[in-house]
């Protein structure tokens, strides 16, 4: 395998007082939203960038200085400073990606779901248990600044008693769909192989980890409908998941590959017998939004203030960082992250209404 280090005369060991990370994956999601997470820090330093494509490595690495490119993990992973490895390949590479950082001594933040198999996903977590490192998932959602608020709200009894979270997060990916910037319009998340399914295993896993960290407890019990209605390609466009909490609290996670863009597409709603909280454009990967409390006395709605000014990616990179001095107190374990995975699979059943039918199965009853 071959490598590119740029001799620009800067140190890649990392400057004091800075954590350095290696970003694994040049795609859409790395480059335009987690690298100005990273630029912006004052406290990070991206000291490599690995991809297969190493041409698309290098133009990532060029945004950092010092930042070398390579196409083969052991060596990114081996870099002078490296701490912690950002993990945005396709989702059937998670589990190898991963598994490398974690056997280097790097902290492992994988992006979700953490695998496209559920046997990929277990001897990713399993790996990185091994190795004893931090590991995460990347639910960015969970430090949106609007979220935290939401959670503190939830916390000090200003709802008060939690009967729904309804969740409605939505895009528009059609199947030659290609991230702003993209030349090769290879859109992979509708790739039943590469994703491990479409609209409800890309996005679903946001909201399920979502009320976990608004409530401070997990879904349990669920059931989903998945929809093939508007895109021609293998997996579901849209979904719907119901389901609820230990202690009863209803949850409705609504996701769609088939929402037009100009359109309302994004909602968080908590409703409580106190108050009902909502959030509007924050279920993202950008700053802002609006969240609006609502008096169950007198029906009238308040603005709540937040952190506008900061991203949900430029959060998680300073919890991730802050979290490196003691591992042991990150709230969302790995095993955790698993559970609700399995939680998602288990949720579709079997025969699920609406969802295509296997085509070897039709034949053999036809």
């Amino acid at each position: 395998m071959t490598n590119d280090a740029r001799d620009d005369g800067d140190d890649a060991t990392g400057a004091s007082g800075t954590t350095g990370w290696v970003v694994a994956g040049a795609g859409w999601v790395a480059r335009d939203h987690m690298a100005p997470a990273l630029a912006a820090s004052r406290t990070s330093r991206v000291v490599a960038v690995v991809d297969r494509d190493l041409a698309a490595a290098r133009a990532l690495a060029q945004r950092f200085p010092g930042a070398v490119a390579h196409d083969d993990l052991d060596a990114a992973f081996r870099t002078p400073g490296a701490q912690v490895a950002y993990v945005a390949t396709p989702n059937h590479a998670h589990r190898e990606v991963a598994a490398a950082a974690a056997g280097a001594g790097l902290a492992v933040l994988c992006e979700k779901p953490l695998a496209a198999s559920l046997d990929d996903a277990a001897a990713l977590v399993a790996a990185c248990e091994r190795a004893g490192v931090l590991a995460a998932t990347a639910f960015d959602q969970r430090f949106h600044p609007a979220h935290r608020r939401a959670a503190e709200l939830v916390a000090d009894g200003a709802l008060g008693t939690v009967t729904n979270v309804r969740i409605v997060y939505g895009c528009w990916l059609p199947p030659g769909w290609a991230p702003p910037g993209s030349t090769t319009g290879d859109n992979w998340r509708v790739d039943p192989v590469r994703a491990g399914g479409g609209a409800y295993v890309d996005l679903a896993p946001h909201g399920l980890d979502l009320v976990g960290a608004l409530l401070g407890e997990d879904v349990e019990r669920a059931t989903t409908l998945l929809q093939h209605r508007v895109h021609d390609y293998a997996v579901d466009d849209g979904s719907v998941l119901v389901g609820s909490t230990g202690s009863g609290v209803l949850v409705s996670i609504a996701n769609s590959f088939n929402t037009v863009e100009t359109l309302p597409r994004r909602r968080l709603e908590l409703v409580g017998t106190r108050a009902q909280l909502v959030a509007t454009d924050t279920m993202g990967q950008t700053a802002g939004g609006a969240l609006e409390l609502i008096d169950a006395t007198t029906g009238e709605s308040s603005p709540v203030a937040f952190d506008t000014a900061t991203s949900p990616f430029a959060a998680q990179v300073r919890a991730v960082e802050e979290a490196l001095a003691d591992p042991a107190g990150w709230p969302y374990p790995l095993a955790r992250d698993l559970r609700l995975l399995h939680l998602l699979h288990d949720a579709l059943g079997a025969g699920v209404p609406g969802s295509r039918p296997d085509p070897a199965l039709t034949a053999q009853e036809a």
